[in-house]
């Protein structure tokens, strides 16, 4: 999923994927080991915007929120990247800084019933399971 991104944007998602912060690595050692089965990129670039972490199957990023994102601006910005997500028929996971750092088991049971909660609708939709694609809405309770 690349959808039309700036050059540019592959050399940052680069240099990001060489700096990750303390949050990413440890949200990065979860998601390394294939969560029920689905690869997980890190710092995965579309648009003029990069995805902290993207499963391809599944169609869901998930992002991992620091204190900026309660700045008026970023949070107006992220909206704006929320709807381009959705119309692209992607789902988002967002989790603080504070949710990885303190309350890693209830991100990691989140992550994994998102995960469940898109198979089931799949299934029930009676469309392909992954790895031939994905639909749905996970939201953070």
């Amino acid at each position: 999923m690349f959808y039309k991104a700036d050059p540019l944007i592959f050399e940052r998602a680069k240099e990001l994927r060489n700096n990750m912060t303390h949050t990413e690595m440890l949200m990065w050692g979860y998601l390394r080991t294939r969560p029920l089965g689905f690869k997980f990129r890190r710092q995965h670039p579309f648009y003029n915007y990069i995805a902290d972490f993207y499963c391809h199957a599944l169609q869901l990023i998930i992002e991992i929120d620091g204190s900026i994102h309660n700045q008026i601006h970023v949070v107006q910005n992220d909206r704006e990247r929320n709807k381009i997500i959705y119309s692209l028929g992607l789902n988002i996971l967002r989790f603080t800084n504070d949710q990885v750092l303190y309350k890693m088991d209830f991100v990691i049971e989140h992550i994994n019933n998102c995960i469940n909660n898109l198979l089931t609708k799949k299934l029930k939709e009676g469309a392909p399971t992954p790895p031939l694609g994905g639909w749905g809405v996970c939201t953070l309770l």
